[in-house]
């Protein structure tokens, strides 16, 4: 594996198309031998972003570079990147050697030098013995797995991935995001990654960058945009949360005194100022029971999903999605409840 390092940077980079902008004043950097994700709804511009560092698509404004090298005018082929693309795209008609050795061969190196070289990145994949095999005779995560060993068989210096598991099913993701995740650790390769999936992006990333209309909502560890979400946008995206209006009453500090309907809370105030505010409750930040201090409810819905159990709770409040503990105690619908707000998992969100 060739030991170059390089970070991908956008300073100020935008995408027309026409009328229509894609990417509009982007910039971020992605450390050297680190997994940056691109995550954000459909036609938010994170494809558009990975294709234009790729080269697949050419800057309209601003400048893209890749380790010192200004590369916003280079084409593909002279970026020193690979992709692994949604769709496998293997030869039907080669083995699982033949594929992974095409791109050293096509590029003019000697076939035993070219198989040499896909060998070893086979092993790297976990693929050792299933060289001579066709791509029909292997699951889905063996072909990923292909596609991911013809990528890195080039040595380059940005691995590039666009919705890499979206083909497999819930249990092979799990399985095969890992192994992404422990190669790309392994070999301190520097990835892009784009994915729609907020579980995978949390699962895999190093940081994530949270895209919305073309641009950049929030950049920040999987941690940092789960637990402070800077606005109502990542804080509704990012997993699921109780986005609930409330008023701060006075600030001390870094602490605010919120009121919640007839609760009083005290939190980060983040910058906000005294008015009508609104915070973000995770569903694991609030608890049930039947009686005692807290927000008077009615169970409407009610969800056993073996590792948690799902509520849905009418409140003064409003409606609050809840999660417990599968082996909690269970509320049926229409029981009387009293919710209770902790003290982690509930922030105000910034104007």
């Amino acid at each position: 594996m060739a030991k170059v390092k390089a970070p991908v940077e956008f300073r100020n980079v935008s995408k027309r198309y026409g009328a229509v902008t894609a990417v509009d004043d982007v910039s971020f950097r992605i450390p050297a031998g680190t997994l940056v994700t691109l995550l954000g709804p459909s036609g938010c511009g994170k494809t558009t972003t990975l294709r234009l560092i790729a080269g697949l698509e050419m800057a309209s404004a601003g400048r893209i570079f890749i380790g010192d090298e200004d590369v916003t005018a280079l084409s593909a082929a002279e970026r020193d990147v690979s992709m692994v693309f949604q769709s496998y795209a293997l030869f039907p008609h080669m083995s699982v050697l033949e594929n992974v050795a095409y791109g050293p061969s096509v590029q003019g190196l000697k076939k035993a030098d070219a198989e040499a070289m896909a060998a070893e990145k086979i092993r790297l994949v976990g693929l050792s013995g299933l060289e001579k095999r066709a791509p029909s005779e292997l699951s889905g995560g063996q072909q990923q797995r292909v596609a991911v060993a013809r990528a890195l068989v080039l040595e380059p210096k940005v691995l590039l991935f666009d919705e890499p598991l979206s083909n497999l099913d819930a249990k092979l993701r799990r399985r095969v995001r890992d192994d992404i995740r422990q190669l790309q650790t392994d070999l301190a390769l520097t990835v892009a990654y784009v994915t729609h999936d907020q579980e995978e992006a949390l699962a895999v990333s190093d940081e994530i960058i949270v895209m919305s209309n073309a641009k950049i909502a929030q950049i920040g560890s999987p941690h940092a945009l789960y637990e402070e979400p800077s606005n109502l946008f990542v804080a509704d995206f990012i997993g699921d949360a109780n986005i609930i209006d409330a008023t701060l009453m006075a600030c001390d500090g870094r602490l605010g005194t919120i009121q919640l309907g007839e609760m009083l809370l005290t939190l980060p105030h983040r910058g906000a100022q005294p008015g009508t505010i609104k915070i973000a409750a995770r569903p694991d930040a609030l608890t049930l029971s039947k009686d005692g201090e807290g927000l008077p409810g009615t169970v409407t819905k009610s969800s056993y999903l073996g590792k948690v159990r799902e509520y849905t709770v009418k409140t003064a409040l409003g409606d609050l999605f809840i999660t417990a503990p599968g082996r909690s105690d269970a509320f049926p619908p229409q029981s009387h409840v009293v919710v209770r707000f902790t003290n982690s998992g509930i922030v105000v969100l910034p104007h």
